[in-house]
């Protein structure tokens, strides 16, 4: 793959991740505040259940409530999406080099190796996406007015090293492409091989599959990550929420984070929000893909014509 491919890879990528973005966002700001909630804390609501917390969140803190946020969201998810599809790419033309690696396994490498780097690269703008949306009428102390106040804010109050809090479970979360991307690219080999064998008009595998193809595939593979990697994402955003107005912050690490979750909520602490977490991720994954896909397509008709 040249580096023009490359390159188309990442622009669907960044396209796909800014239509997901917008269309998901107020389920983002409830899956971070269920997350977070341990009961513990003064400073976050109770929402019984995601249908409450929309309508709670949108009659008191109204449209900002529910897209709290969301400048980082659109910047993370846009830059994390374009530059995931250009590592994985990349890696995976690099291990395809290797004709001993089986399939499965090369997909597997250049989805952990994607998203490792991606990691590294954004977890400074999850961080301030995570406080922002945590930020609601109950929050003591004075709030950040937006992304480049809360960038600057946390530097002058918390050091650099707080822009990268969360990154552990962060790294651990790197298996949650690996598995989505996995299971897109296993799954997707396996429609195609099919009508392949009962199409003979098309040797083009985007010619094979229909947007709802694209759709199911999208789903199906989130969904296998979802339930695999969720109490990760639970552990980061806790560890990442503001310290109290005496500078304590709730969770010393990760550790401690899943230590004391363990003890005091259980199992069901580690899955707090994945409700809100499916209904924004199970769509959202089938539209990422499906802008992804046809994106992607287009390009590369436009470059050959």
């Amino acid at each position: 793959m040249t580096a023009d491919w490359q390159w188309e890879n990442a622009v669907a990528g960044s396209v796909a991740g800014l239509a997901t973005v917008t269309f998901s966002h107020p389920l983002d700001v409830v899956r971070t505040r269920f997350q977070v909630y341990d009961g513990r804390n003064p400073n976050l609501p109770n929402y019984k259940n995601t249908p409450h917390a929309l309508f709670t969140i949108a009659r008191s803190e109204g449209l900002r409530g529910l897209y709290a946020g969301f400048l980082p969201a659109v910047l993370g998810s846009s830059i994390s999406w374009g530059l995931y599809f250009y590592f994985y790419n990349s890696a995976k033309q690099r291990y395809m080099k290797n004709q001993d690696e089986s399939s499965a396994r090369i997909h597997l490498a250049s989805a952990a190796e994607a998203g490792g780097l991606v990691c590294l690269l954004t977890n400074p703008v999850w961080v301030v996406k995570t406080r922002l949306q945590l930020q609601n009428p109950q929050h003591h102390g004075r709030p950040y007015s937006g992304l480049s106040d809360a960038f600057k804010t946390i530097l002058k109050d918390e050091g650099w090293r707080a822009l990268y809090k969360g990154l552990s479970p962060g790294l651990f979360l790197v298996a949650h492409g690996a598995i989505q991307f996995t299971a897109y690219e296993e799954l997707r080999k396996i429609i195609v091989d099919f009508r392949h064998k009962h199409n003979s008009l098309s040797d083009n595998s985007s010619d094979l599959l229909t947007t709802g193809d694209y759709a199911a595939l999208g789903a199906s593979s989130k969904l296998a990550a979802i339930l695999a990697t969720y109490p990760f994402q639970v552990i980061r955003s806790r560890v990442q929420q503001r310290p109290s107005t005496y500078g304590v912050p709730r969770y010393i690490d990760s550790r401690h984070a899943m230590e004391k979750t363990a003890r005091l909520e259980g199992i069901r602490g580690f899955y707090r929000g994945i409700t809100a977490n499916l209904l924004k991720n199970l769509p959202a994954a089938s539209i990422t893909f499906i802008v992804y896909e046809n994106v992607l397509n287009l390009l590369k008709r436009t470059r050959k014509d």
